[in-house]
């Protein structure tokens, strides 16, 4: 069953009297359950693919449906619940919010659903990641690694269908990366999550069920994971 769909979108930018194409004439299915993985080099459209599939940007030419829903002229008043309930986001840059603690960060989008177990889920999951003892600590307070790992816990609180990642461990080295892997692989499994990530590791590459290869703006290929194995060295490293 298709979640995403991308019908030959285009994304163009007018940079003072110039214009730049940074997508071109993309299309693209993802599958419900499907681990995605999106490589290609510095500029070459990965992000801005990213925010178009997500609803965070919209684009010039094509349409992008969510499970069978053209959400391409939808306002932002009708995304914003859908983005919530719907989809879970993973940045390189956390984005948490500096005034609220661990927990609270964790809890918010369940907070927003006016849902009265946030505060027992987001402890859950806190615990899950090893967090516990930093339940009451602030952003500025917690390393890469913890920080990474709240934000995660802030994406998984909803349940999401879809996990959209931007080179999620991308900050971190590699004992915090491979951690940060592990649960999003375990949720996407336990799950049944759909998983769209960004990267350029090839280690996490190898996992994923589909490469979709970016170049300038085009899709330049299309190839499955690699061998099963690596998925074993990410386990037992």
């Amino acid at each position: 069953m298709n979640i995403v769909e991308a019908d030959n979108i285009s994304k163009t930018y007018t940079i003072d009297d110039r214009k730049v194409s940074v997508l071109i004439n993309i299309s693209l299915v993802v599958n419900a359950g499907e681990f995605l993985v999106v490589e290609g080099q510095s500029g070459s459209g990965k992000t801005t693919l990213l925010s178009l599939l997500s609803g965070l940007d919209k684009p010039s030419a094509g349409r992008v449906l969510i499970d069978g829903r053209d959400i391409t002229e939808a306002t932002e008043d009708e995304l914003a619940p859908m983005r919530n309930q719907f989809f879970g986001f993973i940045f390189q840059a956390f984005h948490l919010v500096p005034s609220l603690t661990a927990l609270e960060n964790v809890m918010f989008p369940a907070e927003l659903k006016h849902d009265r177990t946030a505060a027992e889920r987001a402890r859950a999951l806190l615990q899950r990641v090893g967090l516990s003892h930093r339940e009451t600590n602030f952003p500025h307070q917690l390393s890469g690694g913890e920080m990474q790992r709240v934000a995660i816990c802030r994406a998984l609180i909803n349940l999401p269908k879809i996990i959209f990642a931007d080179e999620p461990t991308g900050n971190l080295d590699s004992k915090n990366g491979r951690s940060i892997l592990q649960l999003l692989l375990e949720f996407h499994r336990e799950e049944n999550t759909t998983l769209i990530m960004v990267t350029h590791n090839r280690e996490i590459a190898a996992l994923a069920d589909r490469i979709i290869l970016l170049e300038d703006g085009r899709i330049n290929g299309v190839k499955r994971g690699y061998p099963d194995h690596v998925e074993a060295e990410i386990h037992s490293a």
